[in-house]
């Protein structure tokens, strides 16, 4: 009976594998390489608190904004069968409107929450878009959010003017680092509130179940009753709030807002962790703990690179290829292949097999 429950364990959570073994095998490399990588310190930052410093706590902080954004693309991933690549240009924007509205007078507890709703609000409508298009027009989403990547980051220079206004208050920095006597980087402690909210909704909602249908068989889901069209909306919609607090957190760590390299690229690296965390880009089933392995795996492995001294312009390079090969060991044929081997191997040795003398 333990076997079997075992057995079972491992077979619901088998697309977690490949993250895991990246993160293993990373987590390896290093301690050969540096035994003391992973060692944590305690450090003065420049107010004097005593504040948590080294590569894990870089890792778990540098990857905040990416495991957000990873966590919405999962839901877009599933319901639509498809990609958002603006998720890096609307997080420009949400963060353009959180800043124009912190710069319209004093930044104080009630005005930094207004901005935050502000941006949200905006990212929502945004995403609104971006799910109109796929659900009610039918387009591809690679294709449908195009239009906001192209033009995203326009559109968030145009809010500011032009400009590349800063805000400096002790409420911002204390989003963007650490809040006064708590040691652990205040990004980490948002990735945290995100996670429990989504696992809230998905405990006490349908939510994860609709959006599972949906991806799986539209055209079931929707003779079973299930709102298909608005199931997809609701997806983007989330994740236009994801882009907004990734958004925020970008601001809050550099205290100005800047529209050509907030979060550039991050599109594809929340792409990737969806794909190294064994979650189907087609649609359907998914796994949320998965792309945010995944995300942390990308970013240790950045950290990983820089603590190696490779130059910054041959990271990107490095990234690919291991990359590729995560995502080619995560591919259905590879999967397909690996379980016919594992049953014919469990056929040549059966469980409790006694050999002859």
């Amino acid at each position: 009976m333990k076997k079997a429950k075992t057995s079972k364990f491992f077979a619901k959570n088998a697309q977690l594998l490949i993250p895991l073994i990246a993160i293993l095998l990373l987590v390896i490399f290093n301690l050969i390489r540096d035994p003391s990588f992973f060692s944590i310190g305690i450090s003065a930052n420049n107010r004097g608190d005593p504040v948590l410093q080294g590569n894990l706590v870089s890792i778990l902080n540098g990857a905040s904004e990416l495991v957000i954004l990873a966590m919405g693309m999962t839901l877009v991933t599933a319901a639509a069968g498809g990609q958002d690549i603006s998720v890096g240009a609307l997080a420009a924007i949400a963060g353009s409107v959180f800043v124009k509205i912190l710069k319209g007078g004093a930044v104080t507890g009630p005005t930094v929450l207004l901005a935050f709703l502000a941006c949200c609000v905006a990212a929502m409508l945004f995403g609104a878009f971006n799910g109109s298009l796929v659900a009610f027009f039918r387009i591809q989403p690679m294709i449908a959010t195009l239009i906001l990547f192209t033009c995203g980051r326009s559109i968030a220079y145009w809010i500011n003017g032009g400009a590349t206004p800063t805000v400096e208050s002790p409420i911002i920095n204390a989003i963007g680092s650490f809040i006064p006597g708590i040691p652990i980087p205040t990004p980490i402690l948002i990735v945290i509130v995100m996670g429990i909210l989504f696992g809230l909704v998905f405990r006490f909602t349908t939510l994860s179940l609709y959006v599972q249908t949906v991806g799986i068989n539209q055209g079931a889901a929707r003779l079973n009753g299930v709102n298909t069209v608005g199931i997809k909306l609701l997806a983007f919609i989330i994740l236009g709030v994801c882009c907004a607090v990734a958004g925020t957190i970008g601001v809050s760590r550099l205290g100005l807002i800047n529209h050509e390299t907030l979060l550039i690229n991050i599109e594809m690296d929340a792409i990737l962790a969806v794909a190294i965390g064994g979650n189907n880009l087609g649609g359907g089933k998914f796994k949320m703990l998965g792309s945010v392995l995944g995300a942390y795996a990308i970013q240790m492995l950045t950290i990983t690179l820089y603590a190696m001294k490779v130059p910054s312009t041959d990271v990107k390079a490095y990234k690919a290829v291991v990359i590729i090969i995560l995502v080619v060991m995560g591919s259905p044929v590879v999967k397909n292949s690996m379980s016919r081997f594992w049953k014919k191997l469990k056929r040549n040795h059966p469980a409790g097999e006694k050999e002859v003398a």
